[in-house]
């Protein structure tokens, strides 16, 4: 998918669906800048990562585009692509029913696909599932099939995805602990590594501070962790570093 439509996705989606649909949508727009990333053409990085989430009448949904800057003098590429398109098919919402047990409060049909530049595209599918967990401001878990859709990506398995968000009041603003793991627990081909993901971001609410409490959650800055251990699926290429970031929400 080329990367302008994608962009266009993003934020015209939620508009083009009827008001009575849609139960709630955000747009946002990150600003990260890191350095000690692998396999890359340099391990200095500028990212812009354009985002939306949202629930409606039949499920919710997720996507982003990252824009990848490489800051080096000697990079054999300027700048790469990568994004997601994320949707989940409620149970629940679908039937009209509670659908839960325990701590689990509802059952989705989980999608993905993944694209980018290069070998990575893939599609996902599996058991979506949203878990009230104390403290978390929510919390879901799902359990994908992995199957490569491009030539030469080798990726096919099974993954684990667990998304979360904590919110801890600091005065008159906030702060935010939220992110996501990948675990590709199970490869199906030799030359693919099972990996593990882990990209959490810790923010503090400076719109809060500096435009009032009705600006709350429109502008925060902090830092993002990225941890990847054998990164794109790579035997013994692990990957630690920290971003600075700044994000806006519309």
């Amino acid at each position: 998918m080329n990367k302008k439509w994608l962009l266009l996705a993003l934020f015209a989606a939620p508009q083009a669906m009827a008001d009575d649909m849609i139960h709630w949508w955000d747009a946002s727009v990150t600003a990260l800048y890191g350095d000690n990333y692998d396999l890359a053409p340099s391990d200095k990085q500028t990212t812009f990562t354009f985002e939306t989430a949202g629930a409606w009448q039949y499920g919710d949904w997720f996507a982003f585009q990252d824009l990848i800057y490489f800051n080096g003098s000697n990079v054999s590429s300027d700048s790469t692509t990568y994004g997601e398109i994320s949707t989940r098919l409620s149970a629940g919402k679908i039937s009209g029913k509670e659908i839960g047990f325990g701590p689990v409060t509802d059952l989705s049909l989980a999608m993905t696909f993944e694209e980018g530049e290069g070998p990575v595209k893939s599609f996902l599918y599996g058991l979506g599932m949203d878990i009230a967990i104390p403290y978390f401001s929510y919390f879901q878990l799902n359990t994908y099939r992995r199957e490569a859709i491009s030539s030469g990506n080798i990726s096919d398995g099974w993954q684990i995805t667990p998304a979360f968000r904590m919110d801890f009041p600091v005065g008159n603003s906030n702060i935010v602990f939220d992110g996501f793991f990948d675990w590709v627990f199970s490869a199906d081909n030799q030359g693919y590594e099972e990996n593990f993901h882990f990209n959490p971001q810790l923010k503090y609410d400076l719109g809060a501070v500096i435009f009032g409490s009705h600006e709350k959650n429109k502008f925060l800055v902090g830092v993002e962790y990225d941890y990847w251990k054998n990164k794109y699926g790579v035997k013994g290429v692990d990957q630690n570093t920290y971003s600075v970031i700044a994000k806006y929400h519309f």
